[in-house]
């Protein structure tokens, strides 16, 4: 059976190279500058989470992260910048969290690694949490698609395209071009997280639109004979 694809890197907190454990003025000013960014994006999830991107202000974030306003600029041009910088790595680790997971299992098939994957990413988003708040509800609003798209292009499209190879490759799934395959999957995923977090009944929601992902998938199978 093909290798199976890896995890997408770690998102980027602009940690300067080799500044942990480095020593001298200039590396201790890199750290604690870029420990007081970590501690900017730590409470802006929390509260983003919590409040909404509305209901929340910078100056309830630099108390939370207990550092001046300043330093919240020196950072971040705006609360939209620091906005995008709670979604990208809410993102990030949601995606981290679901490749480990499926790289930890033992599906009987390329296919059914897709399936399970495709499920837990629903299961996701029902759940709750800053995930579903800042990336789903407030994320498409506030920065509108484009940002979307970039964490799917980050995250998710190449990965995609992968697993959807692999299956092709080892005979789950019937030859078609899985670069255009990914694509659609994509789109129905993210229409998928959207309905489910706007729904009234999120649960119901993930219920019905998972039977329907997992039949078109499974549906992708060769024609028996061929």
């Amino acid at each position: 059976m093909p290798a199976k694809p890896q995890p997408p890197s770690q998102p980027s907190q602009d940690r300067p190279s080799g500044s942990r454990g480095a020593s001298g003025p200039a590396a201790r000013r890199a750290e604690h500058a870029a420990d007081t960014r970590d501690a900017l994006v730590a409470a802006a999830r929390r509260l983003f989470a919590a409040n909404g991107y509305d209901g929340t202000g910078t100056e309830q974030v630099v108390a939370e992260a207990r550092v001046t306003r300043g330093a919240l600029y020196h950072h971040f041009r705006d609360k939209a910048d620091l906005f995008r910088a709670a979604m990208a790595e809410a993102a990030g680790e949601v995606a981290l969290q679901l490749v480990d997971e499926q790289l930890a299992a033992e599906a009987p098939s390329a296919l059914q690694e897709i399936r399970d994957g495709v499920a837990a990413f629903l299961d996701v988003c029902v759940a709750g949490g800053d995930f579903q708040r800042i990336v789903l509800v407030d994320g498409p609003r506030v920065l509108g698609d484009p940002a979307w798209e970039e964490l799917v292009d980050r995250y998710g499209r190449n990965l995609l395209e992968e697993w959807l190879a692999r299956a092709v490759e080892s005979g789950d799934l019937a030859p078609v071009p899985t670069g255009a395959l990914a694509r659609l999957v994509i789109a129905m995923l993210t229409e998928a997280s959207l309905a489910i977090a706007r729904a009234a009944e999120p649960a119901t929601m993930r219920a019905e639109l998972g039977e329907v992902l997992d039949r078109l998938l499974t549906g992708l199978r060769p024609s028996p004979g061929r």
